[in-house]
């Protein structure tokens, strides 16, 4: 950070960039030391001498050692090996600090090359903090409704800060924000339905919201305590965004003065990653909750943050779900009649009850149609022009017209928001949906519009001194599109679109023809990938649930992931179209039984199952595969018998039958493993599902309906299963002990759990290399034992790497993400590793390469 950050001067055009994160000062109830890797201090605070008797300029460059207790030190080092993510800071309570001190809360974190360590002196026993959580927490699930639930958390917050004043402060889409509920002491003004300027929390403090949850300003008249020293050797500030301790930004507190507030407190209230809104506390005195009750009231505020995600979830549940089927029926009335996406009374029908509105209007092939409260057609028409400079062929949303085309001005009584559902891309044609003026009287904390005052010190910003209620009545508005109402379009959008590719397919138009089948395929993967993204989010959640322990969540998650992904294999190698049904109990078995995979018996013709139907019969294969082996026949010396066959009108009906394992019984209550088993065929695919706990073993019987059996195949090699070396993998639990191991990667994601699973395999060192010229640098200047190759990185392959690690005679293997063949003869025999992978799967490949005759 450059130097001249420290002179950075606030005014008129630039308060918004304010370096409020490298202030160089802290608060004075606290006392802050910066110490580099080998543990000498670089910085501390001007105030050290108040809490350990020794100066400033005699603790730079000595060791933290000669300052605390080895006790403290050494507490203090353990926490700092826990902080994981660059926004990371780990606290510890009621440590014993010097020789001859009390006792000191402690927070620590990274800033740059830099430890932050910050002190303060212990006021709370953290025990009681937590218990407070856990029991305010409890309450507020008791709330009945979204409202109830947030008025309840205000109470809550107060309950554990005791401050005079706590505000629910939610921010609208443009910025500004609103008190939603408020909790107050005694002879307190409310604020409650108050609304404040987006310029009243500027971007890059909103930004640290984001990065630090929980902020605390103890006394607005402190005099803040500089850093020594502001800059360092390097001519670098202290970055600042993390500390607990921050002092405050001159015109935040000329700001609070003048709401005559003494001490702030606020908490980030995060929903999808998002700043949602803000616990904003004031008191009217000074007031220091101890560090341990602060971290409950973060810990509080991440809990609701987690259940507002949930209730407001919830709450829009039924509402998607409406509309996705009034989409079907809309999508399957276009499908047999194309006209009808020309006639927008028709369309404002279909649409109206799951995206309200006044009035619709379309426009396409420069054919315009308007039903209800609409602009004329020429006004109509200047819109278009205007979404077509704007909308980027996305959904658009506005509740102020006028703010894109100020002429619409003229017709806001009867169209002043909208939201605009493009069809294609040249010509661009459009659904709009029109909504009219709703004026509104919006109450602000003080006059938002009120011109700038200079202050005394020239052009700097003095923020405005009334806080008292100004009344605005809002004209030329609409009431805004809701997210959820936005998504809803966006699904019109992609319908709407495949329909119409699916109608302007013309045999004398071949070139919009294929620019019109890549607009479907866009809007498949799309679907596709948002699928697969929700039943990934979905196995987490419900594997979550049932889990013991972190080891047993990451092993049931991995192992149904590596299901779906083989299943995923299958059925691409013949491009995304029918799969064997045998390659599927095959491959499963290979991967997951190992030993026991002569306990497993099969009978059935060569059934060719659908995608959509080989998919959910993976995972509910891997599920009874899983509890056969850790209750059922498997752990035993019991066997397990498949069958299938198809009865008259072609349904395939499979049975799933154990013997001579433990005596069985009905579980005592369903895990997510059980209603795979249970629900998924019936839910999924419309199919039938009976388990029975028999006393000699589980019986299942299964019924996938006809449509989702394409036919059966002539008999032939089974296909070989990528999990199928893990029946030869030596038991070693650390194959890679002592090796050192080059991870070739081109994604950073992919690469970290890279080097988890290597070092979990004993590596003692693994560099990672995301190009071929970093790795090449590697393999020439490094002693290497092993390598793992990701074959395609972007534009190029690792071929080369491979080339130079063959010479060298350092074995290595293929990962890919592009099934398990590859587009090299050179390197046909070396092992490959198909994505998703973990220790299993390079495991498995290891002893596939000490297996294979040296290259």
């Amino acid at each position: 950070m450059a130097n001249d950050a420290v002179d950075f001067k606030v005014d008129l055009t630039n308060c918004d960039r304010e370096p409020i994160h490298i202030l160089g000062n802290i608060q004075p109830f606290g006392f802050l030391l910066a110490v580099g890797a080998d543990w000498l201090i670089r910085r501390t605070s001007g105030n050290i001498a108040a809490f350990t008797g020794k100066a400033p300029e005699d603790l730079l460059g000595t060791s933290v050692s000669d300052l605390f207790t080895p006790t403290a030190q050494h507490n203090i080092r353990n926490r700092i090996a826990m902080l994981r993510g660059q926004d990371a800071v780990e606290r510890l309570f009621s440590q014993t600090l010097f020789e001859d001190g009390g006792l000191f809360d402690v927070a620590v974190h990274f800033s740059g090359d830099s430890i932050v360590i910050e002190c303060e002196p212990a006021l709370e026993d953290p025990g009681e903090a937590a218990t407070l959580v856990r029991t305010l927490v409890s309450r507020l699930a008791q709330a009945d409704t979204l409202s109830a639930f947030i008025r309840e958390s205000a109470r809550q917050v107060k309950a554990i800060t005791g401050f005079d004043r706590v505000m629910v402060y939610r921010f609208d889409s443009e910025g500004s924000g609103e008190v939603v509920a408020e909790a107050l002491s005694a002879g307190i003004d409310s604020f409650l339905g108050l609304h404040y300027p987006a310029s009243d929390i500027p971007a890059q403090a909103r930004q640290l919201y984001i990065r630090n949850p929980f902020r605390i300003i103890a006394d607005v008249n402190a005099e803040p305590i500089p850093l020594v020293p502001q800059i360092d050797p390097q001519g670098a500030v202290l970055d600042q965004s993390l500390c607990l301790l921050r002092a405050v930004s001159p015109i935040h507190v000329e700001y609070l003065r003048n709401m005559g507030v003494s001490a702030s407190l606020s908490i980030s209230i995060i929903v999808d990653g998002k700043l949602w809104g803000l616990f904003a506390c004031h008191h009217y005195r000074p007031r220091l909750p101890g560090l341990a009750m602060r971290t409950a009231a973060e810990l509080f505020g991440q809990m609701f943050s987690l259940m507002l995600e949930s209730r407001e979830r919830s709450e829009n549940a039924d509402y998607e779900s409406r509309a996705r089927a009034a989409t079907d029926r809309l999508m399957a009335a276009i499908a047999q009649d194309g006209d009808l996406l020309r006639n927008a009374e028709w369309i404002g029908e279909m649409v109206f009850d799951t995206i309200p509105a006044d009035g619709a209007a379309v426009y396409v092939n420069g054919s315009v149609s308007l039903s209800g409260l609409t602009p004329s057609r020429e006004q109509f028409i200047a819109l278009v022009s205007v979404l077509n400079r704007l909308s980027h062929g996305e959904v658009f949303a506005t509740d102020f017209i006028s703010a894109i085309l100020p002429e619409a001005a003229g017709y806001a009584d009867v169209a002043a928001g909208m939201i605009a559902i493009p069809l294609s891309r040249k010509p661009r044609d459009y659904v709009v949906l029109f909504r009219s003026e709703q004026m509104r009287s919006v109450r602000w904390g003080g006059n938002p519009e009120k011109a700038v005052e200079l202050g005394p010190n020239g052009d700097r910003l003095t923020p405005r001194k009334s806080f008292e209620t100004w009344s605005q009545l809002v004209k030329g508005r609409s009431v805004p599109f809701t997210t959820v109402e936005r998504r809803v379009a966006e699904a019109l959008r992609i319908g709407m679109l495949e329909v119409l590719i699916r109608l302007s397919e013309s045999a004398g138009e071949e070139r919009q023809r294929a620019q019109e089948r890549q607009e479907l395929l866009i809007a498949e993967l799309n679907h596709r990938v948002r699928n697969i993204l929700s039943l990934i989010r979905g196995l987490v959640s419900q594997t979550r649930d049932g889990a013991t322990s972190v080891a047993d969540f990451t092993r049931n998650l991995d192992d149904r992931l590596q299901a779906l992904a083989r299943a995923h294999d299958q059925v691409t190698r013949d491009r995304w179209g029918p799969a064997r049904l045998r390659d599927l109990i095959e491959i499963e078995a290979n991967a997951f039984l190992r030993s026991k995979r002569t306990s497993l018996e099969i009978e059935g013709p060569n059934v060719l199952l659908q995608p959509v139907a080989f998919t959910v019969l993976s995972l509910v294969i891997h599920e009874l595969m899983t509890n056969a082996a850790k209750y059922g026949a498997l752990s035993d010396s019991g066997t397990v018998l498949i069958g299938w066959r198809q009865d008259d009108d072609g349904s395939l009906l499979l049975d799933w039958s154990e013997r001579g394992g433990p005596a069985v019984t009905p579980p005592s209550r369903r895990g997510f493993g059980s209603t795979v088993i249970e629900k998924t065929v019936p839910h999924d695919l419309g199919g039938e599902a009976q388990v029975h706990y028999r006393l000699s073993g589980l019986q299942a019987h299964f019924c996938i309906p006809s449509r989702f059996v394409a036919g059966t195949a002539p008999e032939g090699p089974q296909a070989s299963a990528d999990g199928a070396a893990t029946r030869h993998l030596d038991h070693t639990p650390r194959p890679l002990a002592g090796k050192h191991v080059l991870l070739v990667e081109d994604s950073l994601i992919i690469s970290l759990d890279g080097q988890d699973a290597l070092m979990a395999l004993g590596a003692e060192k693994v560099d990672v290399a995301s190009s071929v010229s970093a790795a090449l640098r590697l393999c020439a200047t490094t002693d290497l034992d092993l390598a793992v190759l990701d074959y395609n990185l972007g534009a190029e392959t690792s071929e080369p790497v491979a080339t130079a690690l063959a010479e060298r005679r350092i074995p290595f293997v293929f990962a890919t993400g592009y099934g398990s063949g590859l587009d090299s003869s050179r390197f046909i025999d070396v092992p490959i590793v198909t994505k998703p992978y973990g220790t299993t799967q390079i495991a498995a490949a290891l002893a596939e390469l000490t297996a294979a005759p040296a290259r």
